[in-house]
């Protein structure tokens, strides 16, 4: 299967299973509601009250990490993986700054830093 992105933003991991479910595991095509939760229940190996409650975004379930896997899986979607490639990313390009060849920025940046966070976490002034 290809490798598809939900680009939907704040998507919970819930909202993901619910969007995976009825698009992807088992699509419209597949018939009536009932015959797609049979379907999406024998796909994912999943029990019938665990698959309704994802259907239906039920807000008081928590899907684990292995349920996530097996929906990216068989649907070939993925979630939250790019957020964490660009927060890796983001690490890195500061890593390089920090690491760089200009020892004369290291020291006062670091300084600059520490006056910053000092400044915010100081006492404030009331009066």
């Amino acid at each position: 299967m290809s490798d598809i992105r939900v680009e939907k933003s704040k998507m919970s991991s819930v909202e993901f299973a619910q969007y995976a479910l009825r698009n992807h595991v088992a699509p419209p095509s597949a018939g009536s509601v009932k015959a797609r939760l049979r379907l999406a229940s024998r796909r994912l190996n999943w029990s019938a009250n665990r698959t309704r409650d994802a259907w239906y975004a039920d807000p008081r379930i928590s899907l684990s990490a292995d349920e996530i896997r097996e929906i990216e899986d068989k649907t070939g979607l993925r979630y939250g993986r790019e957020e964490l490639r660009t927060n890796q990313d983001l690490i890195d390009t500061a890593t390089a700054l920090l690491e760089g060849a200009d020892p004369d920025f290291h020291r006062p940046f670091l300084a600059a830093m520490r006056a910053f966070m000092g400044a915010l976490a100081g006492p404030g002034t009331e009066g």
